[in-house]
């Protein structure tokens, strides 16, 4: 059977793992070794320079982290695919590795907290051109990618407004300039949204979040074309943020209820969503399902789902924030997202704990809102606890 033409629930489960392990185990075992031993000395330096298949060091290359990579690959509809020790390492390296003093990138002014300190801070220190545009605003990103730029780098939905990009119609203007397409796809996951079918050079992958889904092991991947994955494999050899074999084996493990989780994710965040636009204490919600959502329609085009993320914004000020969230009795108050718990907190302590009050709201993210992960609870149980922590404000 031919694994790419399988559904992503099949995929999520058998992609990597259709070869005979060791002993005919059917899990894949975890290779913590090191290195590998060679008796042929020719066939040693063969593998050594890729020229046959095989493994050396796994700072470089690992049979376990190799499961997870193709898991990735087949669900994302790449080429080729890469892993590292954490999202932002992913999303580090493959920047660090595709851009070079004096080039240009072009991107969005509310991406995740870790990533707007690249564009903000570390890149401009090499001397890399960065723009950042009004997400939304696709007129004003379309002048400024026409204008010419190495890399074109967009997160949808984005976190933690849930603003959502029309990935085709930048796609489109960016292959005009033959400018790279790199796009964070944490918050979709590869059940909701597929930016490679879309035109997407590269897709890049918090891993710790939806993909492990337990909050119990860091990764973080790149995947797409093959010929820029291979420059981003050779600056990772480097950089050393490579992925350890038992986080590869947890997250791999973890996938393996990908497409099951995340229905149950995206159901029960649709409910959540239309439960708290119509509770009077809340201000508004952000959710790319809601039809009053001002992406809607392009989620709608391009996303099977909407994904298991509900940001919303109290009446009122932080106070009520504070008062709000240590009601809650079924979420867990802590950073990171996409677990089979809930999880919630504001944006000055999760996602962009790195920028002041002032930088918070020029993105538009209010100090009122509440970013809520939805796990895999029954959802009436989740309403019930937010309707009673919501009852506890005046």
């Amino acid at each position: 059977m031919d694994i790419n033409k399988t559904k992503k629930g099949t995929a999520s489960v058998w992609a990597g793992e259709l070869g005979t392990f060791y002993e005919g185990a059917t899990t894949p075992p975890i290779v913590n070794s090191v290195t590998y031993g060679y008796h042929d000395l020719d066939e040693w330096h063969e593998v050594a320079l890729g020229k046959k298949e095989g493994y050396i060091y796994s700072r470089n290359t690992n049979p376990t982290v190799e499961v997870f990579e193709e898991k990735v690959r087949i669900l994302e509809h790449a080429e080729a695919s890469i892993a590292f020790s954490t999202g932002m390492a992913a999303i580090s390296n493959t920047l660090f590795a595709l851009l070079a003093p004096g080039e240009r990138v072009v991107s969005i002014k509310d991406t995740y907290g870790g990533t707007s300190r690249i564009f903000l801070e570390f890149l401009p220190n090499i001397n890399v051109n960065v723009t950042l545009v009004e997400t939304g605003n696709h007129e004003e990103m379309e002048k400024e990618i026409a204008k010419g730029c190495k890399l074109v780098y967009l997160e949808t939905p984005t976190n933690p407004t849930l603003k959502v990009l029309d990935l085709k119609r930048l796609v489109k203007v960016a292959k005009k300039v033959n400018a790279i397409v790199v796009v964070d796809n944490t918050f979709a996951t590869p059940i909701n949204q597929n930016p490679i079918l879309l035109g997407a050079d590269i897709v890049v992958h918090s891993a710790t979040k939806f993909l492990c889904g337990h909050s119990d092991a860091m990764g973080g991947v790149a995947c797409g074309n093959k010929e820029l994955i291979k420059k981003i494999y050779q600056y990772r050899e480097i950089n050393g943020a490579s992925l350890h074999p038992m986080s590869a084996y947890m997250i791999a493990r973890g996938m393996k209820t990908l497409e099951l989780r995340v229905q149950r994710q995206n159901e029960s965040a649709m409910t959540i969503a239309k439960f708290l636009k119509l509770h009077p204490k809340v201000e508004d919600v952000f959710y790319p399902g809601l039809p009053t959502h001002k992406g809607h329609e392009f989620a709608k085009e391009q996303m099977s789902g909407f994904g298991g993320m509900v940001s919303f914004s109290l009446k009122g000020s932080y106070d009520n924030v504070k008062k709000f969230l240590p009601q809650l009795k079924l979420v867990h108050l802590a950073a990171s997202l996409g677990s089979v718990s809930s999880l919630a907190g504001p944006p000055r302590t999760t996602s962009h704990v790195e920028l002041t009050e002032a930088q918070r709201a020029e993105l538009g993210i209010p100090e009122s809102l509440i970013r809520y992960s939805v796990g895999i609870e029954n959802v009436e149980d989740l309403i019930n606890d937010l309707r009673q922590a919501l009852e506890s404000l005046k």
